[in-house]
């Protein structure tokens, strides 16, 4: 693999906005929330859609609370009933008795999103178990596109459009030949600043939904990866209660050196997104009310995702009568805490940042910041240990180091490490591959007023943003 190339992939705008994001929800929320099912049969009665004490402001309240910047909705599931009044189904909200037909989740939602500072984005099942034309071709592709053009053209800025490869049988027993390509430009043309998850070129599925992210996860990918049949492929392909909990033990190791050694094929900044929801389903079900994952949990995902080069997506459920439930919203609650007692322990200051060369002539105390547009350290190409030393004027309790390369200009480092202490009593804390635009690298702890990060081998010019030692609680 040339390392030129290799070292030279660089994200576009949108995911590089997307990817500072960091953490966002799903929201499942529809028919099925109703019904107490995971996957609707399609053609349920609309009359079945009551939720009267619906508040989306509770919703984003308790997102805003978890630290979330963020909310994809899921204006249809496979059932096909839509939480927008489209003109293309009578399978909706408008035939419902909620508000009297006169409701609309999709506006209340990115509404109220708007008002709490979130993004919005939307989520639009390509399958679609009630509507006959599913299985056609070009007739279902009309009909789809149609209402992606809805979602995009009434509804504001969209940071996300999220598709999944979900393609069971149709009403009429045939399965629909998805005309992704369409799909894409449609969004191109309406949202051009919104990715297009999972099914889609922006943002790469991590494999499962159970949380897990892998040790190493790179940006720079082969780019046959973004092949929405592929990622539909592994999907989940029956409602069995198994999948959300699945990790696969393959395709670990996507972008490394080791596993592009022999390809020589054309490659792709595809990042990751790590999914997974609050409780065992991805909709609201009374039973799972003592499942609810513990803050701990939300957070040790949350630190090995946002801290892995990845996105964390969190799904929380509403209610069928409309609201975040109590023991999830206790959850976010504490989850925020747990992120905001990490940020409050990283030691910004107190600190003498050291660099082994120092080319482009930054401050050094500029990696003590992970803001968007601080400055970046490259060492100068000859130096044979790029290292960056972090003196602290009393000796102090580290568990954890916060890295970040410069990802406008590429992933590059292959591996890091951190140690503490001077020289003659070095000690290795930890040893990990790839960077990204954010590695959180915890450890035991050490008391220690001297720690080095090591970056003993890079594809060209290694870079980094940041680095931040994090005092153990």
């Amino acid at each position: 693999m040339n390392e030129d190339y290799l070292a030279n992939i660089r994200p576009a705008r949108r995911q590089l906005d997307w990817q500072r994001m960091e953490m966002y929800a799903f929201t499942h929320f529809g028919m099925n929330t109703m019904t107490d099912r995971e996957w609707g049969l399609g053609h349920e009665d609309p009359a079945l859609f009551n939720p009267q004490q619906f508040n989306a402001d509770q919703w984003m309240d308790a997102l805003k609370a978890a630290g979330m910047t963020g909310v994809i909705l899921t204006c249809k599931h496979h059932d096909g009933f839509c939480l927008w009044p489209s003109r293309y189904t009578t399978h909706s909200v408008a035939f419902s008795p909620w508000k009297d037909g006169k409701g609309d989740v999709v506006r209340e939602v990115s509404d109220a999103a708007r008002r709490h500072g979130l993004k919005f984005g939307v989520y639009l099942s390509p399958w679609d178990r009630t509507e006959a034309t599913y299985g056609s071709g070009k007739d279902y592709d009309d009909f789809y596109v149609n209402q992606l053009i809805e979602l995009l053209t009434h509804y504001g800025p969209i940071f996300c459009v999220w598709l999944d490869g979900a393609c069971g049988e149709g009403p009429n027993g045939k399965k629909q030949q998805y005309d992704w390509q369409r799909y894409y430009n449609v969004v191109r043309a309406l949202q051009p600043e919104a990715v297009i998850c999972v099914s889609g070129p922006d943002v790469r599925w991590c494999g499962n939904e159970a949380g897990h992210t892998r040790e190493n996860e790179w940006s720079v990918v082969p780019e046959r990866l973004r092949s929405a049949e592929l990622t539909a492929a592994k999907s989940q392909q029956a409602d069995d209660g198994e999948f959300s909990r699945l990790v696969r033990s393959d395709e670990e190791d996507l972008g490394s050196r080791r596993a592009l050694a022999h390809y020589d094929g054309p490659l792709a900044w595809y990042p990751s997104e790590v999914n997974t929801s609050t409780r065992p389903g991805w909709f609201y079900h009374a039973n799972e009310d003592a499942q609810v994952r513990s803050p701990q949990e939300l957070f040790d995902i949350w630190a090995s995702s946002v801290g892995g080069n990845a996105t964390f997506l969190l799904n929380v459920p509403p209610t069928a009568q409309g609201l975040i439930a109590d023991a999830d919203v206790q959850a976010l609650a504490g989850l925020g805490k747990l992120i905001a007692d990490f940020t409050s322990r990283m030691i910004t200051d107190g600190v003498t940042v050291g660099l082994s060369s120092n080319p482009r002539g930054i401050d050094p105390s500029a990696l003590l910041s992970t803001a968007a547009g601080s400055d970046y350290w490259m060492p100068d190409g000859e130096d044979p240990d790029p290292t960056v030393t972090l003196d602290f004027a009393t000796a102090r309790r580290i568990n954890a180091v916060v890295l970040r390369e410069q990802i406008e200009v590429g992933q590059r480092i292959d591996v890091v490490e951190v140690r503490s202490g001077r020289p003659a009593e070095s000690r290795l804390l930890a040893t990990k591959e790839s960077v990204g635009y954010q590695r959180i690298i915890r450890f035991a702890p050490v008391v220690t007023d001297h720690l080095e990060i090591r970056v003993p081998a890079f594809r060209i010019s290694p870079t980094l943003a940041a680095a931040i030692a994090v005092e153990a609680d």
